[in-house]
Parts: C-alpha cells; sequence; structure tokens
C-alpha cells in the first residue's frame, strides 16, 4: 500500500473530514472510496471509446441516447 500526500485548501480538507465523520468513517476510507469512484468512471469512459473505435459509431449514439431516455423516466 502507498502512502499520498494530496495539498487541499483547509475548509475542503474540513468538509471532508465533517463528511467522512458523518459516516462513520475515516478520511482515508472515505478518500479511497471517492477514488475508486473516479477510477470507474474513468475506466468505463475509456472502455466505451475502444468499443466506439471499434464498432459502428451510429450504434454507440443510440446506446446513448436510450441511456439518456432512461434517466429521464
Amino acid at each position: 500500500m502507498s502512502t499520498l500526500t494530496i495539498r487541499l485548501p483547509d475548509d475542503m480538507a474540513q468538509r471532508l473530514k465533517t463528511l467522512a465523520k458523518s459516516r462513520g468513517q475515516s478520511l482515508n476510507k472515505l478518500v479511497e472510496e471517492m477514488s475508486t469512484q473516479a477510477i470507474a468512471v474513468f475506466d468505463t469512459e475509456m472502455r466505451f471509446r475502444a468499443m466506439a473505435c471499434n464498432g459502428d459509431p451510429d450504434a454507440a449514439l443510440a446506446v446513448l441516447d436510450r441511456l439518456d431516455q432512461e434517466s429521464k423516466d
């Protein structure tokens, strides 16, 4: 496991600590979960882009249109 030092504005650091406390978890766990979510979004986008390069652009756009419609329902 690695140790990572980040610099944040004081008010943001305090808000993150408050959020972690309200969830009953450590700040470390909160940041780990948020990082996992960000990586999942990135990985999904990269997979989609790779599939789009090898696939049918019209079919890919149709999938996005369907997802947009489902999110509105």
